[in-house]
């Protein structure tokens, strides 16, 4: 038992000394950015192709008057349409408060609540509607700052979530986040930054995969390519 013991050991530290380790291993330290996989040539079918794959739905269209119109497709096609509506420079240029009434689409706008009237609306909304920060090809995950115009609630309450951004929001990889995380570029964070990729689901229940259990069962993301 010694004899094995002193043999694993004495294996142990020719391999520290060779450099076997975390973070040394052959060829590593030429690497510029350990871990970095990129989106390939196209970061919008890579992104696209990887939403699709986690139960997501993915939407390109050219400009503002064709994501309108998506809009209101897609919330045409729920049994139920109460819309809850974020806010943010994209969604807000949209000007759907009053596009969507116009085509017999019932909606609230986060912006007009208050803490005090705000639980009942965010409960009973069937679709909620928010811009994003960020959406990242490598893995398909849209990523959401917490904010009073976009609260955590908007994205995880209704059991439908429509995200609506532009191409110049989608980064290749998940390690071109972190540099612009800058909320507001004031050099702060949110309260809270979420990355959604893909529906809710869960295994924890007789290890059967469920979906829409902690959150929306169905993603939508429109990506307005301008």
């Amino acid at each position: 038992m010694t004899s094995s013991r002193e043999d694993f050991l004495r294996r142990i530290r020719q391999a520290v000394s060779a450099g076997n380790r975390p973070g040394a291993a052959s060829g590593m330290e030429e690497r510029e950015r350990p871990g970095y996989q990129g989106a390939g040539q196209s970061p919008v079918q890579r992104f696209r192709e990887e939403l699709v794959a986690l139960g997501g739905w993915f939407h390109l269209v050219p400009d503002a008057e064709s994501c309108i119109a998506k809009v209101v497709e897609i919330v045409r096609g729920k049994t139920s349409n109460h819309v809850l509506l974020g806010k943010g420079s994209v969604v807000d240029a949209l000007d759907l408060p009053r596009r969507l009434p116009e085509a017999g689409i019932s909606v609230t706008s986060v912006g007009e609540l208050t803490s005090e009237s705000s639980r009942d609306p965010f409960f009973a909304a069937d679709i909620g509607i928010s811009g994003v920060d960020y959406l990242v090809a490598e893995t398909g995950t849209v990523v959401l700052h917490a904010g009073p115009d976009q609260p955590r609630s908007l994205s995880l309450l209704p059991p439908v979530h429509l995200a609506i951004a532009e191409r110049q929001q989608l980064v290749a990889d998940l390690f071109d986040l972190f540099p612009s995380s800058n909320h507001d570029q004031s050099g702060t964070l949110p309260s809270c930054i979420t990355f959604i990729t893909g529906p809710s689901k869960t295994g924890d229940i007789e290890l059967r995969l469920v979906t829409g259990v902690h959150g929306p069962g169905e993603i939508h993301v429109i990506l307005i390519d301008r």
